[in-house]
């Protein structure tokens, strides 16, 4: 079962790419807290790479901010790229749900 929950806070405005095929997309990095302390006494943060589609993708773009808290149910995938005949496996979290927790705009809807 491929399936998580993170909840954390963009890193950046977001912006939608609209692809030759017509589908939209977004990509974030949420800074989600680890929930233990490390051997300083402090938390530390995973930024997290996320990539959301078609309606989902609008909508976090359109109602987050940099420094808005997130909700983020989804899946992890594993993309393989090549850089310098190198292969390269790139982790990252396919949004299907995104709950808004805290963000910067009042205006913005409760969850998609």
């Amino acid at each position: 079962m491929n399936n998580l929950v993170l909840v954390g806070r963009t890193v950046e405005d977001l912006t939608v790419v609209t692809l030759d095929s017509g589908l939209k997309t977004c990509r974030m990095v949420i800074a989600v807290q680890r929930g233990f302390k490390n051997q300083d006494g402090e938390y530390d943060v995973d930024f997290v790479p996320v990539v959301l589609w078609d309606g989902i993708a609008e909508a976090v773009a359109n109602n987050c901010k940099k420094g808005s808290v997130v909700g983020v149910k989804g899946r992890i995938q594993v993309r393989q790229i090549e850089v310098k005949e190198i292969k390269l496996n790139i982790l990252e979290v396919v949004g299907e749900r995104v709950s808004f927790i805290n963000i910067k705009r009042p205006d913005a809807l409760e969850s998609v």
